[in-house]
């Protein structure tokens, strides 16, 4: 079978449902509003597509043609599960923009 690149992020699902919402002072978190979950959800795809777009044009640039994956959930589960369904030979992870002490936090 021909080998493929494929290029692959998981957005995790965002805690939405109880973002502070209101007054400074109020106790205790508040449920967003629809609209404010929609807004937030298109803005992380909008940057997901803008990642994998980039990265493509990078391989492209290279002469490398590259697929294209966005997936939502928990990215544990989300890039094992990928891995088995794409028959992954090779699994490359990127960062995760988080520092040596924030990583020994987790």
């Amino acid at each position: 079978a021909p080998r493929r690149l494929i290029l692959f992020t998981v957005q995790p699902f965002s805690p939405l449902s109880y973002l502070p919402v209101g007054s400074p002072r109020a106790v205790g978190p508040s449920v967003a509003s629809p609209e404010l979950i929609r807004s937030v959800t298109e803005h992380q795809r909008q940057l997901a597509q803008a990642l994998v777009d980039k990265a493509k044009a990078i391989c492209a640039e290279h002469g490398v043609d590259a697929e294209t994956v966005i997936e939502v959930g928990d990215p544990k589960e989300t890039i094992c599960e990928a891995a088995e369904k794409l028959n992954v030979d090779l699994l490359i992870l990127g960062s995760h923009s988080r520092g040596p002490v924030q990583r020994y936090q987790s």
